[in-house]
C-alpha cells in the first residue's frame, strides 16, 4: 500500500500510525479542501452552460440532472470507500445488472413479491461484494484482478439468468421508487440518493470505523498493527459497495421499467472518475462524500450539457475522458505542493 496523506485533517490514525494527516489547499492563510478546485470548476460550467444553453438552467433541466446522477451517486459512495483504503472495484456496473435481473426473474417469472425480490436482490449484491472483500483479503488477490474476475462472472450471470433479454412488468408502487414526485416536483430517486450520502457522509465524519477506513488507506500495515481490524473492515467496504450497486440496480430497474442484462455497462469507470474528480486519491488515504457528490453532478452536467448543445454521444466519452485527465494531473500537482510545504 503506497505510503499517502490522509485525507481528513479531523481523522484520527491509530495510537502509531504516522501522523501524516492531511494538510489542505492554502489560499491566503485559509485551508481549502481538496474538491473545491472541482467545485469552482463545476460552477463555471454551469454558467458557461446556461449562456449557450437557455434551456439548462431551469427548474425542470436541474431536477433532471439530478434525477440522471442519482443512480451513480449512490454507487459511487461505496466507490469512494473502497478508494479511500486503496482499493479498486470494477464490478459494481455488472452487480447493478445482477441484481436488477434478480429483481425481475423471482417477481416476474416465479411470482414474488416485488419489494421481497428488491430484498433478494441486495441479498446478492452484498454477497458478490463479500466474495470480492474475501478474494482481496484471503486470497490476497490483487482488488484489480478481484473485481475484474466477478464483472466477468455477474455480467454473466445476469446474461444467463435473463437469457439475454430484457424483462419488464413491474408495479406501479415498484415504478414510483423512481419516477414519483415528492410535493409535484422533487423526484424520488434525488431523495433517495441525498438520503444515502449525508449517512455516509455521517459514517466517515463520526463512526470510529469510518475514521479507521483512512488510516488503513494511508498505511494498511501500521493500521494492522495498532489494533485496527484491516480485514474485517476491507471485506465490510466492498460488501457495502456490493449493496450499493445493488439499489442501484434496483433504481434503475425501476427507472427502466425494465431488467436489463447490459444495464449498468461502463458505469464503474463513471464511479472512479466521480470520486477522483471530487479530490480523493487512487493511491488511498483520502477522499470525501461532498468531493463524490461534487464529482457526480460534475459528470451529470457535463453530459445535460453536451446532451443539450447536441454533442455527439462518441464525443461526450473524449470529454468525460479528457475531465478525468485533467483532475487526475490537478490532483498530483496538488499532492506534489503538499509534500513540499514546511
Amino acid at each position: 500500500m503506497s505510503n499517502t496523506l490522509v485525507g481528513n485533517s479531523n481523522e484520527e490514525l491509530p495510537e502509531g500510525a504516522p501522523s501524516r494527516g492531511a494538510r489542505k489547499l492554502s489560499f491566503s492563510g485559509v485551508n481549502l479542501p481538496p474538491y473545491v478546485g472541482a467545485l469552482g470548476a463545476l460552477i463555471l460550467l454551469c454558467i458557461v452552460l446556461s449562456i449557450v444553453s437557455p434551456s439548462f438552467l431551469t427548474v425542470a433541466n436541474i431536477f433532471n440532472i439530478g434525477q440522471q446522477s442519482a443512480i451513480l451517486a449512490v454507487i459511487a459512495i461505496g466507490g469512494t470507500a473502497v478508494i479511500i483504503v486503496g482499493g479498486i472495484d470494477l464490478s459494481v456496473g455488472s452487480i447493478l445488472a445482477l441484481a436488477g435481473a434478480v429483481v425481475g426473474v423471482f417477481h416476474i417469472g416465479l411470482g414474488w413479491d416485488v419489494w421481497s425480490a428488491s430484498f433478494l436482490g441486495l441479498v446478492v449484491g452484498a454477497a458478490a461484494g463479500a466474495v470480492n472483500g474475501i478474494l482481496i483479503v484471503l486470497g490476497r488477490l490483487p482488488a484489480f484482478i478481484a473485481t475484474l474476475a466477478m464483472m466477468s462472472v455477474a455480467r454473466g450471470l445476469s446474461l444467463v439468468v435473463l437469457d439475454g433479454r430484457p424483462l419488464s412488468g413491474y408495479p406501479e408502487s415498484f415504478r414510483a421508487l423512481t419516477t414519483h414526485y415528492v410535493a409535484g416536483w422533487l423526484p424520488t430517486s434525488v431523495v433517495v440518493a441525498a438520503v444515502c450520502l449525508l449517512i455516509a457522509g455521517f459514517y466517515f465524519r463520526f463512526a470510529p470505523s469510518g475514521r479507521s477506513l483512512f488510516a488503513m488507506g494511508a498505511n494498511l500495515e501500521v493500521s494492522r498493527l495498532s489494533g485496527v481490524p484491516t480485514g474485517r473492515l476491507m471485506i465490510g467496504v466492498y460488501t457495502v459497495a456490493g449493496i450499493l450497486a445493488a439499489v442501484g440496480g434496483i433504481m434503475m430497474t425501476s427507472r427502466l421499467g425494465s431488467a436489463q442484462p447490459t444495464a449498468g455497462t461502463g458505469i464503474e469507470l463513471d464511479v472512479i472518475a466521480a470520486v477522483v474528480i471530487g479530490g480523493a486519491s487512487l493511491s488511498g488515504g483520502y477522499g470525501s462524500i461532498v468531493g463524490t457528490a461534487v464529482g457526480v453532478l460534475m459528470i451529470g452536467v457535463l453530459r445535460n450539457g453536451l446532451n443539450l448543445l447536441n454533442v455527439s454521444s462518441f464525443w461526450q466519452q473524449v470529454v468525460i475522458g479528457v475531465v478525468i485527465a485533467l483532475a487526475v494531473l490537478v490532483e498530483q500537482f496538488r499532492q506534489r505542493r503538499v509534500l513540499s510545504a514546511p
